[in-house]
Order: structure tokens, then sequence, then C-alpha cells
């Protein structure tokens, strides 16, 4: 399959990571960058910007036949239906925060539940598995490593224990691939941060709520 990403490079990379073997990967790093051939030719697009520009569904349009996934993990389909009305193309979301793309299953939300059995197809075609999840901001993994690692600020904050133990000892208990100050920083803080802010407002749970700690790393990279 020819796969049109639309994304900054760290995504780019990934998604060539998970799927370069055996599909042909174009990729741009905004809309204003697709050259008609490529765009006409694409199988299925993974745009990493929609959720934060609804507007750009518009150009996709020009082709409905195209299913378009579009990064997910900080957004849902309700906030976007607030800013962009129904569009002609199938749309899927996707966990495409970093460090989550390039694993055996592919996390992924529906607008429909009829459109299960077409993404089961997609999914088959691009060689992955999947997973539907609800569709709720900041997915499940997301949540659940965001949370992890503010939860890790506040153990820092509190004098409990150092960064580099806090890192080790999650690898080492919990079999993790990172520590939660490793996977802070290759997520990017600023990620990090937001997805929980985002979360805390949809859901108002305390245990979402940022640690001063977290809040004063990120407000030093802004």
């Amino acid at each position: 399959m020819k796969i049109l990403v639309v994304g900054e490079p760290k995504n780019q990379e990934e998604i060539t990571a998970k799927f370069g073997k055996g599909h042909q990967i174009i990729s741009f790093d905004d809309l204003t960058e697709i050259t008609k051939e490529a765009f006409f030719e694409a199988d299925v697009v993974f745009d990493f910007f929609i959720a934060e520009e609804p507007e750009a569904l518009q150009f996709y349009e020009q082709r409905p036949d195209l299913t378009i996934f579009t990064n997910m993990a900080m957004s849902c389909f309700g906030n976007l239906k607030i800013y962009q009305h129904n569009t002609q193309n199938t749309v899927f979301g996707f966990n495409g925060l970093s460090t989550f793309i390039n694993r055996s299953v592919l996390e992924c939300t529906l607008q429909d539940e009829k459109e299960k059995e077409k993404l089961n197809l997609l999914c088959g075609k691009l060689g992955t598995d999947f997973e539907i999840v609800e569709d709720r901001i900041g997915m499940v993994t997301p949540r659940i490593i965001c949370m992890i690692i503010n939860e890790a600020y506040y153990t820092v904050q509190e004098g409990t224990a150092g960064r580099e133990d806090i890192d080790l000892g999650m690898k080492l208990g919990t079999n993790y691939p990172f520590g939660p100050f490793e996977w802070s920083e290759k997520i990017g803080v600023e990620k990090v941060y937001e997805l929980l802010e985002a979360i805390y407002d949809d859901t108002k749970e305390e245990r979402y709520k940022i640690c001063p700690q977290l809040k004063k790393e990120y407000l030093a990279l802004i």
C-alpha cells in the first residue's frame, strides 16, 4: 500500500518504522507540501495534525474515497465535530503519541460502530493488529502512562526518591520499556503536560491533576 504521512519528522520516522517494510511511505510536513501525484496515488493517510486543525479535513474531500487515520491521543471525535461537520471521508482515530506508534497493536477509535469492519480490513492490509478503545481524550494507554509520569513527578517533588531510581524501579518492577522520566522525555514534556491538562478538563478527576514540578518544567520550555 501507498501510505501518505502528514506530520513532523519524528512522526514520519515512527510510521516508517512500523509500516515501512511492507509498504511505500510518502511523507510531508504539512498539507501545503503534498504533491498532486502523492495525493491521488495514496491508499491511506496518517495525518497527525487534524485534531488541532479540523479544517484540514476539507482538503481530503477532494478524494472522498480516501481513508484517514488521525492522531486522537489528545482529542476525540466529539471535540472534532464542534469545529468540523461530517466529512465524506472515513476517518479513524489512532494513538499517534510518540513511542506508541511502532507497536504490534494500533490503538484506534471509531466515529461509528458500523466502520469496525472497514477498520478490520484496512488494518489487515496494513499488517497490524488493532484495538478499538472508547472515544475519549487520552484514549487508554496515553492516559495510563501520563498518569504514571505525573505520579513520578509527585514522588520526586516530595523527596521520596530520585529520578534515576524511579526509572530503574519501574523498568525492573513492571518490565516497562522506559521509566517515567525516560518516557516523559521521549514523548515530550510539553505533550505530557498538555495531555494531562486536557484529560483533567474532561474528567475533573484528581488523579490527573498536574504536579507543580511538572508544570514548572513545562513552563520553562514554552
